[in-house]
């Protein structure tokens, strides 16, 4: 399975290279919409609702989980796991400075710190929520705050929320469709990601709210990094989106 995945990846990266490419010379997008508490509110909100239906969701997929639903979830599974994400942010980087293209290079960049920061909410947030994973059997609303690295359980099993596999699926997804702007690219980076969201359901691993948290903190971190969205007037570090490609980490803040 590893020896057929790895081609596709090097083909796959080849080709985001090469989209990438051609988009830089296409006018970057405007700074769009301005992250504010009411966004906030709106996504816990979303989030909380869907915790209502975890259990009922839960049974449902385990009830029809079969050897089919197992081979599509291991084909989506890798797409939130660290060889992947990272070859493929690093990839895309390494492109850019082996061709000379400063556009490559710069989402490169903004796909491997979209990655990085997503990585270090999620990992905070699940040591903060501390919620059980749906295979220990134990309930969606079973939750230890603030749980530690040497809890007796571990971070493992009450590391449920948000699902790391789908943070990093929909940050790599987000910001490669940002950058591409190909409307059946998009489509298929999100369907991806979504699969991802799916095997770690299908696995019993994640509850459907965790899911959705973590495409939350993916798409939201990703927005940010690409310079696409704001929290409350701060914007992304200016190296990372300007044209000019300047290394200079200049936060700017709208009040």
């Amino acid at each position: 399975m590893v020896c057929l995945k790895l081609p596709a990846a090097i083909a796959a990266l080849l080709l985001v290279g090469g989209d990438l490419a051609a988009q830089e010379t296409k006018p970057p997008a405007p700074l769009g919409h301005v992250v504010r508490w009411s966004d906030v509110a709106v996504a816990v909100g979303g989030v909380g609702v869907l915790m209502l239906v975890d259990e009922p969701l839960q049974r449902f997929a385990q009830r029809n989980r079969t050897s089919a639903t197992d081979d599509i979830a291991g084909i989506f599974r890798t797409g939130g796991e660290p060889p992947i994400y990272a070859g493929i942010g690093l990839g895309v980087l390494g492109v850019g400075f082996v061709t000379g293209k400063a556009g490559v290079r710069r989402a490169g960049s903004r796909l491997v710190a979209a990655v990085l920061l997503s990585a270090g909410e999620m990992s905070l947030m699940k040591r903060l929520v501390g919620r059980s994973r749906p295979n220990e059997q134990v309930g969606a609303f079973a939750f230890h705050p603030i749980t530690s690295l040497d809890d007796s359980a571990g971070i493992e099993a009450r590391g449920s929320m948000p699902s790391g596999h789908v943070t990093a699926a929909f940050a790599v997804a987000t910001s490669l469709a940002d950058d591409i702007r190909k409307p059946l690219v998009k489509v298929l980076l999100y369907a991806a990601a979504s699969g991802t969201a799916f095997s770690r359901i299908n696995d019993n691993r994640h509850w459907i709210s965790d899911t959705a948290m973590g495409a939350v903190l993916g798409i939201f971190t990703a927005k940010v990094v690409n310079g696409h969205w704001r929290i409350f007037g701060l914007r992304s570090p200016g190296f990372l989106v300007t044209p000019s490609g300047a290394a200079v980490v200049a936060w700017q803040a709208m009040f």
